[in-house]
This record gives C-alpha cells, structure tokens and sequence, in this order.
C-alpha cells in the first residue's frame, strides 16, 4: 500500500511524540481526590434546588401517605385517563383510587408515566435509571411527562458517588444502558433556541419520600 508524503510526513510526527510521556494536563483531578467542593447542605435540598433550577418539579413527601395524597392530587389537577406505571410497589398507596387511571397496559397513549430510580445526584439535580429496573430504557423517555419516585437515602452527592453505589449494587453486573436524566429533554440544535420537549418528556416530576 502507497502512502503519500503528508500521510507519512503525519505518521512520522506521532511516532515520535509517542516515544516521550506526557505529563498529565489536570493531576490533582486523578486518583481518589473530589474534583469538586463538598456540598454545603443537605443533599436533598441540593437536588432540589439543582433539579428545579433545570425546570423540574420538585414534591417532598414525608411518607407514602403524603405520596398518595400528592399524586392523586396532581393526576387530578391535570385530568390524566391514562398513567403509566409498571412498578406497581411505588404507587399501592395510590391505587384504591386510581384503579381506572393507572395502567400498565398503554404505554403509547399515556398521559404520563412513573418509574422509579436507581439514584439522584444531588450536584447536578440528575435522576439516574438504567435498563436492570422495570422499566428498561423506554418508559421514562416515550411518555410526554416523566414522574420519578425515590426515596431519600437514593440521594447521593456527586456523580463519582452514583457510580459508586452502581458498583455496590451490581457488582460486575453493570446494567446494559445507566443513564442520567438531568431535567426535561431539551436541545438548541436549531438557530440555538431552546426547545423542550424534543427527545424525551417536556416535563419531570420528582417525589422524594423520607426515607
């Protein structure tokens, strides 16, 4: 095979800059250092404020029956027929009530959908869900609104620490797909106006119960 002089006079260069190490640009951020300034509160309140600063809807629920009583509420507010839900163990305090309003059968024509989650980074505001739950990769992401259930001891500071508690929980089996679902879906593609809404859900609803 013939290479042409500027490919080889190219080759020549990176041979030679790969016979000299390179010092690493950032080396306080390797290792086991925090990047990052320890967060001043608690991380609950520094998801909520992260979260809802990116457009979230943040609800604090102090037990499954303030969780009742806060998701009713809202599915009424909104008139939804149909929400979605596949974990039913996140909404039993819920469904006496909603019996006709809560399925697990139409995905495609929900109003919304809930779901549960792996983990909340409280320094991003992030809900972090992966394909090993319920759910798999498609019901936070196809219904217009995503209404995520977790529990305070989910909240964890920083990414590092979400994968952390990944590791923890599955070991050497990883989930397939770990996503970070950091407010409603949104891009500026397009003469750099912000859309909502384009890819994934135009609203996220977050209820937090006390642990």
């Amino acid at each position: 095979m013939n290479i042409s002089p500027s490919k080889e006079k190219i080759l020549k260069k990176i041979r030679s800059a790969l016979r000299h190490s390179v010092a690493l640009p950032f080396p306080q951020s390797e290792g086991n250092q925090p990047v990052f300034p320890e967060i001043s509160q608690e991380p609950e309140v520094e998801f909520a404020e992260q979260f809802t600063a990116l457009q979230g809807k943040f609800i604090y629920c102090i037990n499954e029956q303030e969780l009742a009583f806060q998701l009713s509420s809202l599915i009424k507010k909104r008139d939804w027929q149909n929400v979605f839900c596949n974990e039913r163990r996140l909404i039993h305090p819920v469904l006496p009530q909603l019996e006709h309003v809560i399925t697990d059968q139409d995905l495609a024509g929900c109003d919304a959908a809930i779901t549960g989650c792996e983990c909340l980074v409280a320094r991003t505001g992030s809900i972090v869900m992966s394909s090993a739950q319920p759910g798999g990769r498609t019901v936070s992401v196809y219904a217009p609104v995503h209404i995520c259930i977790a529990n305070t001891h989910q909240v964890v500071c920083d990414i590092r620490d979400a994968l952390i508690f990944l590791k923890e929980k599955y070991g050497e089996n990883l989930p397939s797909l770990i996503t970070w679902a950091t407010g409603p879906s949104r891009t500026a593609d397009i003469e750099k106006t912000l859309v909502v809404g384009v890819h994934g859900p135009k609203e996220v609803f977050t209820f937090l119960i006390e642990s």
